[in-house]
């Protein structure tokens, strides 16, 4: 006999149902009947937890970043080389979100065809993402102060440039080969471009 599901879980289970969903056939043409038939749930149950889609969609999008950031945080050591460094965050976060399957659709695109408090969501989060790199370089250049200020501005071109390379591998090109791993050399190049540590 199983344990029955806690509320967490449940809510859990319809995030991972609307994700599937938004995998298979995209935001627009996924709805309720389908997120609870992967959650296997009522649509009462799915009402106790998300007033309507777009609010799924959100808690989805905020429960993925919140992880992502915080291997962001704890990729690599202040001790290393920046080269080094710099690597071991690209990898962390590609990894992160390669091991995230079929979650990343719905965090690398859908979030920007969704609703207005989804656009506003993700416009929030970007910033988000764009602090937590400052305070990464802010962290590693109290050891090697060579390595470039990065600027609250030239963060968030650096987290829009990095989501504009991702979406070749969720979108229909699929240029990268399907896995964000794929995208590490140039996104090492472009992170090192913009925070360059000085001779």
């Amino acid at each position: 006999m199983t344990a029955p599901r806690t509320a967490a879980d449940v809510r859990a289970s319809l995030e991972l149902a609307l994700a599937n969903a938004v995998a298979e056939k995209g935001y627009a043409a996924t709805t309720i009947a389908d997120i609870v038939a992967g959650a296997r749930v009522s649509k009462r149950t799915f009402y106790e937890h998300f007033a309507d889609k777009e609010a799924c969609l959100m808690a989805l999008y905020s429960d993925a970043c919140a992880r992502i950031m915080a291997v962001l945080r704890s990729a690599g050591s202040v001790e290393q080389p920046w080269p080094d460094r710099i690597r071991a965050l690209t990898d962390a976060y590609l990894g992160s979100l390669d091991a995230m399957l079929p979650v990343n659709r719905a965090v690398v695109v859908e979030m920007q065809a969704a609703g207005v408090r989804a656009y506003r969501m993700r416009q929030r989060v970007q910033r988000e993402f764009a602090q937590t790199l400052v305070d990464v370089v802010a962290g590693a250049r109290q050891t090697n102060p060579k390595i470039t200020a990065l600027t609250p501005a030239m963060a968030l071109a650096l987290v829009g440039g990095i989501n504009e390379l991702m979406l070749d591998v969720v979108g229909p090109s699929g240029e990268a080969g399907g896995t964000f791993a794929g995208l590490a050399e140039n996104v090492v190049a472009f992170f090192a471009a913009v925070v360059p540590e000085t001779p």
